[in-house]
């Protein structure tokens, strides 16, 4: 996800009257002219358009995207503490090279040696970020206000309004803001909007009989599910149909399956179709609409400055622009929807481009979100998008990039070929691929027990007399896996051959994490003469889990009820330690009523975002208010913003950084907090709160906290 951590830490690094001080640099590679790591070979697209769109010769669009390519090879090349001390870097066309905004000559001198341009300027990055958390906190819910972030072209920060919603709590707003220093106010007459075979990106979908979207990428998870990536805007109907034409004519999957895959609200807009319709496949084409197709080869971060291209539903179809400012945040529905951490560009769109690709080069860098001045497209800011990157880390997602999506057939006839007191033989029919099968998979129940590249296979380490079960899975070069084979039952021979000697008792028994229905278990390793082979939970007097290492968890457990957890460590001969100390752990959540509670433990670290969650089952509306209750310690309240986020995503503030001064006092004890629910906020669901610290040398932990709705 964006580095809103470490942008709130410089924030408050800054309240608090750190100076940031000069540093040494130091710069690996050669400092001479940058060259791009890539050939200079563009596809026609991507040149075809930047001249079109920026108003330049053929021959000027490959030299701008030569020079961006050398610059992003400089950029690699800056020594990361001059990045993290940076206030920001771009794409300068007029040098046609990377310009680094720095406060201080040692730091301009370093840039230099690197290859970049330097620009010394009056804000760091700490400044710019005090400033932009103050203007957010002066402009919510205030009329006209369509959106504000840190400008690094020109060191300040940028606040659009529409003139034509303003009223008198806009214009005391504007004078707060002008106050504030550093800021500047940009007013305009329009608001912005969230711009609602092969699958290709820059394709047409439609969600359900919904005015379409476009495709943005295709991607993968670990077990090789389709996805294509798209606009969260587009993707907030769980379990909706999704078809490649309109009229609901040609389905090729599902929306936002199972619920928890499509976002449209503080933390971005991005959202996932699952394709699972047959004779549906992924591509890494993107469809120009007239030109040769670009492949994608991969993803990667904007820069300011450089030129980017976007691929649509919506004529003129495939347009491209200049990047002008990164991590802004966008005001829809006059002020009913937040979004941060956007991309602004110059590039024109239409309604319907929603969630279809952004590239520079051959390389993936957004999903397309919206448009500032609506479907118009004025001279200066207007296409905007969402960051691709932070929605393949979320979703633990693999870019398609092109390849074999076909997973091999499932291993058959899976069979065990011998036993002995600590190991299970096995074997199994080979498998059948497109391409062709790399490997076996080998897991004991769920967990994985080993891979191979062959047919057969020992699994070791096992209990005497102990009845597991086995299946295997094959995969593919791809990292394409199959379906897992009929699962294999064997028994362990008995312990024998004179050791009868038990391990010793696992140490230090503690929970590690707790929800409604788990507990996860840790301890440290016991010792045997010949060797420990494993551990068994016991929750009670009941076998809850047997696993090789020194942690586990156990589920199936229910909401808000103690348990008594013992561990015991066994040999290959059957031998078994004394169970450990009993462990009390209690469950979050409620078996009844409208208060949920988690009571796991959490450190409140030094510019990091904590969350803890807890799960509701009480049904209709979130009560009005909703209470929080929060039991925590830190050394300093002021630094620390407390949000409550519901099922729905939306977010409610708690408490604000910086709010009652700039003099730390402690947390301390029990806090209790109200927030009023949007209309239909619904109770049941997942509640998370959030805490953020922003400034240095803190220390604190989350003991525990409720909701009730």
């Amino acid at each position: 996800m964006r580095s809103r951590a470490k942008i709130l830490g410089l924030v408050g690094a800054a309240a608090l009257g750190v100076a940031v001080v000069s540093a040494s640099y130091v710069v690996t590679g050669s400092a001479g002219a940058a060259q791009p790591s890539t050939v200079e070979e563009f596809q026609p697209a991507m040149v075809e358009g930047v001249a079109r769109d920026l108003r330049m010769s053929v021959d000027e669009a490959r030299k701008t995207l030569r020079e961006q390519e050398a610059a992003r090879v400089v950029r690699k090349r800056l020594p990361q503490s001059l990045v993290d001390q940076s206030a920001g870097m771009w794409f300068d066309e007029r040098t046609g090279k990377l310009t680094v905004a720095v406060t201080d000559q040692a730091a301009a001198k370093a840039a230099r040696a690197a290859g970049a341009e330097a620009k010394v300027v009056g804000r760091g990055q700490a400044e710019l970020d005090r400033i932009t958390a103050r203007v957010t906190a002066l402009a919510a819910g205030v009329p006209g206000v369509n959106g504000h972030g840190v400008d690094v072209t020109t060191n300040d920060v940028l606040v659009r309004i529409n003139r034509t919603k303003k009223t008198p709590v806009t214009e005391r707003f504007v004078a707060a803001a002008r106050a504030l220093g550093g800021v500047r106010i940009e007013e305009t007459d329009t608001s912005p909007v969230q711009q609602a075979g092969e699958v290709n990106p820059g394709d047409g979908w439609w969600p359900g009989s919904e005015t379409p979207c476009s495709v943005g990428v295709g991607a993968t998870d670990s077990a090789g599910t389709k996805y294509l990536v798209t606009a969260g805007h587009c993707t907030n109907d769980v379990n909706q149909a999704a078809y490649g034409q309109s009229g609901q004519q040609n389905r090729l999957g599902t929306v936002n399956p199972g619920g928890g895959k499509s976002i449209n609200g503080p933390e971005g807009d991005m959202g996932l179709v699952a394709v699972t319709e047959a004779g549906w496949t992924l591509s890494a084409a993107v469809n120009t609409w007239g030109q040769p197709a670009v492949a994608v080869t991969g993803s990667k971060d904007a820069i300011v400055g450089e030129t980017v291209c976007h691929s649509g539903n919506t004529a003129p179809n495939w347009e491209c622009g200049r990047v002008t400012k990164l991590n802004h945040t966008m005001v829809y529905n006059n002020g009913s929807l937040t979004i941060n951490g956007l991309t602004v560009t110059t590039a024109c769109s239409q309604g319907g481009d929603s969630g279809g690709v952004w590239l520079s080069g051959d390389k993936a860098v957004g999903l397309h979100e919206g448009g500032i001045n609506g479907n118009n497209c004025p001279t200066g800011d207007n296409a905007v998008f969402q960051p691709l990157n932070e929605a393949l880390t979320k979703w633990n997602l693999t870019l398609f990039t092109g390849g074999d999506t076909q997973a091999p057939t499932a291993p058959g006839n899976a069979r065990s070929t011998g036993t002995t007191t600590s190991s299970v033989s096995l074997a199994w029919d080979a498998s059948t691929d497109n391409v062709g099968v790399t490997g076996y998979e080998v897991f004991n129940g769920g967990s994985l027990a080993t891979t191979v590249t062959g047919t057969s296979a020992t699994v070791s380490g096992l209990a005497a007399d102990t009845s597991y079960t086995f299946t295997v899975k094959a995969k593919d070069a791809a990292g394409n896996s199959s379906a897992a084979s009929a699962a294999v039952s064997a028994r362990t021979q008995p312990g024998g051959g004179g050791d009868d000697e038990p391990p010793t008792t696992p140490g230090n028994l503690r929970a590690t994490g707790v929800t409604d229905t788990t507990a996860s278990l840790s301890w440290d390793a016991a010792v045997d003469n010949v060797g420990v082979t494993g551990y068994d939970v016991f929750n009670g007097t009941t076998l809850a889990a047997s696993v090789a290492g020194s942690s586990a968890t156990v589920s199936g457990l229910t909401a808000n009820t103690t348990y008594s957890f013992t561990v015991q460590a066994k040999d290959a001969a059957g031998n078994k330690s004394k169970p450990t100390v009993a462990l009390s752990v209690k469950t979050t959540g409620t078996t009844g009523g409208r208060t949920f509670s988690n009571d796991a433990d959490f450190p409140i670290r030094d510019f990091q975002v904590l969350q803890s969650k807890v799960t509701s089952t009480a049904a209709g509306a979130a009560a009005n208010p909703v209470t929080v209750k929060v039991t925590a310690t830190h050394t300093c309240l002021q630094d620390l913003q407390i949000t409550l986020v519901s099922p729905s995503g939306r977010w409610y503030t708690l408490q604000r950084y910086g709010d009652g001064g700039w003099q730390c006092t402690p947390f301390g004890g029990q806090r209790t907090f109200t927030v009023v629910p949007a209309s239909g906020e619904a109770a049941s669901g997942q509640w998370t709160l959030r805490i953020g610290d922003n400034g240095p040398g803190d220390t604190g932990v989350l003991d525990t906290w409720s909701v009730t709705v």
